[in-house]
């Protein structure tokens, strides 16, 4: 590297708001070089920087050494550490020496303003703070006395539309004590720069411009002071908290949504603190509340409250007890169990009610619901997990002063959605079968005993459903089974048949010429009277069965195996059933120690026990049966040929019957066509009679009808004739006038004129005929003249022709043709 290049980077030069710290190794001074400038540095000048860490100035190359001015534009400011005492800064365009500074001291430069820093400042450009309505900054004071002397001179523009109005300073404490803070709120302040002796402290963040809470209405917010106090805010409003006060956060959320109660909730709450609410009850320290829609349909959460919660909802909900149903209600200050039926909607009260379940042991479940699996599995459920008949034990306890749900981000603002579509129903299911008391359904014919643990007893006849209470159990009894009935077996059994129960047994008994028969029975049994005395005998079959078995084989003992053995059946129903009445009735047999009545029994079959006489009576039976065949069926052969012949008589009745009407009918049928034809004569005769002398005495009128008719048309004839002839003279006087019109007009005429007039119309007509008859003749090979005198021969036109003939003269011919 050449001396020239060496030089050159020992030049220093300095551009407009650049500047740099230069130390002077011989001396130990740092100068200020301030642009624009240029300067060669000589072998002891040493380029440094100010490090902010450290606090001490650190070597470093010449391009790191040039610095920009701090420069704060409108609407900025500057916070200079370590200010001089009189507040100058280093001279442009020149090398400025250390000067005194006061160290440990700031002070904030509104902006415009720039300016180089001296050896050992150091300086933060901070953007001015702007606030919206529901913004605030949270302010200090680091130096008492700076911020008294310059308070006045802090930059505040007033939140308000008005630029001329004058701001409003927001008062502070009659002293600004070091460390003292203050809260700039966003409602009287737009923009705002402190003056020195005040810093604005930034949030966890990092930001300086804090949010306060907008409060809807329906919400509300927490504040907790450094104290420990809590305070609770409610909507509509803008929350700003106090220097020594922070929002109580749950997650995110800083602001809660009201609860909202009704009738069938509410919130169970402990009072920490003494106060009296707004109807001037007093609450001590303890006291627990249990607050519902009833007593206020919206609640905000108060200093003086604490929310009881277990488990994690605060909200107490009623239950919905459907008709039928109850449930068991434990009173938590005396221990009772009481028995809440439906239908209602039952709405605990936690401070001294607790709803129980009640479990059931295995037995009792497979004795009150026999083959109901889901109430097996449920109770044993239920008896796993510790819930149940023993004494409640509520869920542990938890204490919180307030519990409610974040408020909702979105706009919430009062508005109406219609859907676009339809919206169903909200629809719940209640399935209640194992949540309330234990309920026993009683089928129609069955009965249950209830029994309570104080001694008292009630029977349920069914159809019915009963709701047990807590200490109530069902009574049970043993019914003895098999055929014959025995009590080795037994059926454990609660609900009792009191309709139509049916019994079966097989009764042993010896005859009296000591023959075994064994009789099967099926009794058909009522219980009748008191319900009470139902439930009096514990093993009803075997009661029913042992005595029913002795009077059987005492009334057999006292017949012979061939008397009993043919009317068994009738034999067995008068023993147990009594004898038959008139009416065919029977009056059964009571038992007056439980009520039961058999009132019907079925005898399902005999048998001997020594098979030998079996056979013989089978056999007697069978000869005694195969006679009354024999004769029933001579008898009916009998029956059958006497209802024949009679069947064959009455045929033969009926049809001579018949042949004699029909003679009848035929002889009734001549008789009566000839007195018809006779009746026809005899009208036709009287008929012609009365023709004739109706003509006849007509006559006369006929006469003189026809006189005067005749007379008519004489007066008619003569009429007309006298019209004929005045018509026919009219037309004879007619036509002499036109006569003599016509012989006045011929005398007029002269006979030359007429002769004139005739020979002129003569030749006119023979010239047309000529003219016409001229291809003719052409034809025929003759003149004109001769076909014409043929064609015209006998009239007068022959004659006409005859005499132009004779004329010689062809000038005659000219003139004639010219004249015809």
């Amino acid at each position: 590297m050449s001396e020239r290049e060496r030089a050159r980077e020992r030049d220093l030069v300095l551009a407009p708001n650049e500047y740099a710290f230069i130390a002077d190794e011989t001396k130990g001074n740092i100068n200020a070089y301030i642009g624009p400038y240029k300067s060669s540095l000589a072998n002891t000048d040493q380029p440094v920087v100010f490090d902010i860490e450290s606090k001490r100035f650190s070597r470093c190359s010449l391009e790191e050494a040039i610095l920009p001015f701090a420069v704060a534009p409108v609407g900025w400011y500057l916070v200079l550490k370590n200010p001089t005492d009189d507040g100058e800064h280093p001279k442009t365009g020149a090398i400025n020496n250390l000067v005194e500074l006061e160290v440990g001291r700031k002070v904030n430069l509104p902006g415009p303003v720039a300016f180089a820093l001296w050896p050992g400042q150091m300086v933060r450009v901070i953007q001015g703070h702007h606030l919206r309505s529901n913004q605030y900054l949270v302010v200090r004071v680091y130096d008492e006395e700076a911020a008294k002397a310059n308070w006045k001179n802090a930059v505040i523009k007033p939140q308000t539309p008005d630029e001329d109005a004058p701001a409003e300073v927001p008062e502070l404490t009659p002293d600004l004590t070091m460390g003292k803070l203050l809260v700039i709120k966003g409602t009287e302040v737009s923009f705002y720069i402190p003056p020195t002796g005040v810093e604005v402290v930034a949030d966890v963040g990092g930001e300086y411009v804090r949010d306060a809470v907008t409060l809807e209405r329906l919400e509300y917010c927490i504040l907790l002071d450094e104290s420990g106090n809590k305070s609770y805010l409610q909507g509509p409003a803008v929350v700003f908290p106090r220097p020594t006060e922070v929002f109580v956060q749950r997650g995110s959320a800083r602001k809660f949504r009201a609860i909202e109660l009704s009738e069938n909730s509410g919130i169970y709450l402990k009072v920490i603190a003494p106060y009296r609410d707004a109807l001037g009850h007093g609450h001590e320290v303890g006291d627990e509340l249990f607050i519902t829609g009833k007593d206020q349909m919206i609640y905000f959460p108060r200093p003086e409250h604490a929310a009881i919660k277990y488990g994690a909802q605060a909200i107490h909900y009623a239950v919905a007890i459907p008709a039928g149903e109850a449930r068991y209600v434990l009173d938590r200050n005396t221990g009772r169990i009481r028995l809440e039926r439906g239908p209602c909607i039952f709405l605990p009260d936690p401070r001294k009610e607790v709803i129980v379940r009640r479990v059931l042991d295995r037995r009792q479940v497979e004795l009150w619901f026999p083959g109901n699996a889901s109430a097996l599995a449920h109770n044993e459920h239920l008896a796993r997990s510790g819930e149940g008949s023993g004494a409640p034990v509520p869920a542990q306890r938890r204490e919180a002063t307030e519990e409610a749900p974040a408020a909702d981000a979105s706009f919430g603002g009062n508005d109406f959605q219609r859907a676009q579509s339809f919206t169903p129903p909200r629809t719940i299911v209640l399935d209640t079968r194992y949540d309330g008391a234990v309920a026993i359904s009683v089928w129609t014919g069955y009965a249950v005993q209830i029994v309570s643990k104080t001694g008292e007893r009630k029977v349920i006849v069914g159809p019915a459903t009963y709701l047990l209470e807590y200490d109530e159990v069902l009574q049970a009894m043993d019914l003895s089974t098999g055929t014959p009935k025995t009590d080795e077996v037994v059926d454990r059994t609660v609900y009792l048949r009191v309709l139509y129960n049916k019994v079966s047994d097989e009764v042993e008994a010896e005859t009296r010429d000591l023959v075994q028969v064994r009789v099967r029975l099926s009794y058909r049994v009522n219980f009748e009277g008191d319900p009470q005395r139902w439930f009096n005998v514990e093993n009803y079959v075997k009661f029913l069965t042992e005595h029913l078995r002795s009077l059987l084989r005492g009334a057999i003992k006292q017949h012979s195996v061939q008397d009993f053995y043919p009317r068994a059946v009738a034999f067995v129903r008068d023993v147990v059933l009594g004898a038959q009445g008139e009416d065919g009735s029977r009056p059964g047999r009571r038992f007056d120690e439980n009520g039961m009545r058999i009132y019907d029994v079925e005898v399902l079959g005999v048998e001997i026990g020594d098979e030998g006489i079996e056979t013989l009576l089978v056999g007697a039976q069978h000869a005694v049966v195969e006679q009354t065949l024999t004769l029933d069926g001579e008898r009916r052969r009998l029956e059958l040929t006497r209802e024949r012949e009679r069947i064959e008589q009455e045929v033969q009745t009926i049809q001579a019957g018949t042949q004699q009407q029909r003679l009848r009918l035929q002889r009734a049928e001549v008789e009566a066509a000839f007195e018809l034809e006779r009746a026809k004569i005899h009208t036709e005769a009287e008929g012609r009679k009365a023709r004739l002398d109706s003509q006849l005495a007509d006559q006369e009128s006929l006469d003189a009808v026809h006189a005067a008719g005749l007379a008519r048309r004489r007066s008619t004839s003569e009429l007309e004739l006298e019209l004929s002839d005045k018509q026919l003279l009219q037309r004879l006087r007619e036509l002499q006038g036109e006569v003599n019109a016509v012989v006045d007009k011929a005398k007029a005429v002269s006979p030359d004129l007429i002769a004139a007039l005739q020979a002129f119309g003569d030749k006119a007509l023979a010239e047309k005929m000529a003219q016409s008859m001229a291809p003719l003749a052409i034809l025929g090979g003759q003149s004109v003249s001769e076909v014409l005198a043929r064609l015209l021969r006998g009239t007068k036109l022959a004659r006409v022709l005859e005499v132009a003939g004779r004329e010689p003269t062809s000038a005659d011919e000219g003139d004639e043709s010219g004249s015809d």
